[in-house]
């Protein structure tokens, strides 16, 4: 009988079994597309639907798109309970957090960008 991942991963140097688990980790942070963080976030279209006051379909139609509004983006994402942060890396430069860009719902006091340490 065969050798399960988590025996062949025991199996590992230590060195190696810790690279795992830091890629492993890393890549539990990223998703694929909108709907995979709907359901990560444990909502149908259904209530996303309703957040928006749209109908369910047109919460699909937002799932499949290749290309969108940020506004779209971020109202889809506040839907789910969440904060859009768009951040831009810059060859050589720090990363940049751009807080205000797509807010139609007020004015910024603050810069528009801000600096953030690099993690």
């Amino acid at each position: 009988m065969g050798r399960t991942i988590d025996e062949i991963i025991a199996g590992l140097p230590a060195g190696e079994q810790a690279a795992i688990d830091s890629r492993y980790q890393v890549m539990k942070q990223e998703v694929e597309g909108l709907r995979e963080l709907r359901q990560i976030a444990g909502k149908a279209q259904a209530d996303i639907a309703t957040a928006l006051n749209i109908k369910q379909p047109s919460v699909s139609k937002i799932e499949s798109q290749a290309d969108m509004y940020l506004s779209t983006l971020r109202n889809y994402v506040e839907a789910i309970g969440g904060k859009l942060e768009l951040t831009v890396k810059l060859p050589a430069r720090p990363v940049f957090t751009i807080h205000h860009l797509g807010d139609v719902t007020g004015t910024a006091s603050n810069p528009t960008v801000a600096r953030r340490a690099r993690g």
